[in-house]
């Protein structure tokens, strides 16, 4: 009860602060709230190449993306920050183009003018939980918050996918229609492509961690439990790991950014690293000979590279029951499913993977996707497609 009152109150007040906003002139100047930052990078950069309008990125508090290469203002969008935040108030309610990356509460409260386009940046490419207006937690919420996660979403005019099949979660989760669906592909997924770019994260990578040699490079990347955000435990025996694993390979440990956990690397220095802090998880993925992951949106995008995936499900039933996991999981992952470290190393071992069902995951959640999907989105911004008809689908 005191959160809700809290919310509206907050609602209440940015809405009297966006209405005066909208006092002065609209602008042509796109204006982007970053909560994840990639996806908003690619497009803001590709956005410069081909436009002169102003552009600025409002750095939410849980943004942890540097956009210091951009050449563009980044504003911290935060109540920590008064002025900034009264600053970026008005660059919302003067702007002709916003871009998001996620759910962005502020939607509730805001009417945007005639002209105004609200385009959505979803951070991920494909998704294994339910989400949005199919969030099975939404039994729990008063009907007062369903009705402004309603109005949050019916401000999305536009959102950005890499495939028909997100397209058909965005129209479920979110309420849209096929005509407010953008198909030019997830621009950050660009990255992958780049032959020239992994070259020089893994020349870095090696000189960062010169032990590593010529191992294999393993990836670990665990999404948040809500019920261990700050007490989080591994479940990979990692002893066993580097009895077994260490000679040809090493393991990369990259927590979710909402985790909070400390772990004793030290007894196997020359076969983990915590690599939680690197902010560029498709870096990452671009060095990454095998990932394992879980039910995070990760093995979306690596599967552009076809190479091998494990899914470490220990928690599988409990994870369906309170997360929304889609039911179909373990027949729509492209790897094996385990849910014990023996199981991951004798897979490994094996070399037990399914190329075919990778390649056919590639092409269903990536079919949009194919490494120019930066430039073709900031051609559909600007208005370029219409002079090179053809290149991009809405």
């Amino acid at each position: 009860m005191v959160r809700e009152l809290a919310i509206t109150a907050y609602l209440f007040a940015f809405r009297i602060l966006f209405e005066i906003g909208k006092w002065f002139p609209q602008k042509n100047k796109t204006v982007a709230v970053a909560s994840f930052g990639d996806n908003i990078s690619f497009t803001v950069a590709s956005l410069r190449n081909l436009s002169n309008e102003e552009i600025y990125i409002l750095k939410d508090s849980s943004c942890r993306h540097n956009f210091d290469d951009l050449g563009v203002k980044v504003i911290p969008f935060t109540m920590k920050h008064p002025i900034h935040f009264l600053k970026s108030i008005y660059h919302l309610a003067t702007a002709k183009t916003i871009l998001l990356d996620t759910y962005q509460g502020f939607l509730a409260s805001t009417n945007f003018r005639s002209g105004t386009t609200c385009i959505q940046l979803w951070h991920a490419a494909g998704a294994l939980k339910r989400f949005g207006l199919e969030d099975p937690t939404n039994e729990l919420r008063s009907n007062r918050a369903m009705n402004r996660f309603k109005k949050v979403y019916s401000h999305f005019d536009y959102s950005v996918v890499g495939s028909e099949k997100m397209a058909n979660s965005f129209k479920q989760s979110f309420g849209m229609s096929d005509q407010q669906i953008i198909r030019t592909g997830i621009p950050r997924s660009d990255l992958l492509f780049d032959q020239k770019r992994r070259e020089q994260v893994y020349n870095d990578i090696k000189k960062q961690f010169p032990s590593i040699r010529d191992r294999k490079i393993i990836l670990y990347t665990p999404t948040f439990r809500n019920n261990s955000l700050e007490s989080y435990e591994l479940e990979l025996d990692l002893h066993r790991m580097n009895q077994e694993l260490s000679d040809d390979y090493v393991l990369f440990i990259k927590l979710h950014p909402a985790v909070s956990a400390s772990f004793n690397y030290e007894l196997y220095e020359d076969f983990i690293y915590d690599v939680s802090d690197y902010k560029d998880t498709n870096e990452l993925l671009l060095i990454t000979d095998l990932l394992i992951s879980d039910y995070s949106s990760i093995p979306f995008e690596y599967a552009i590279l076809e190479r091998p995936m494990i899914f470490f499900a220990y928690d599988l039933e409990e994870y369906k029951i309170e997360s929304g996991l889609i039911q179909d999981y373990e027949q729509e992952v492209p790897g094996p499913v385990v849910d014990s470290t023996y199981e991951i190393i004798r897979v490994i071992q094996e070399d037990a993977f399914d190329y075919e069902k990778i390649r056919r995951f590639n092409q269903t959640y990536n079919e949009y996707s194919q490494g120019h999907s930066s430039n073709d989105l900031a051609m559909y911004l600007t208005g370029t497609e219409e002079k090179e008809a053809g290149k991009i689908s809405v």
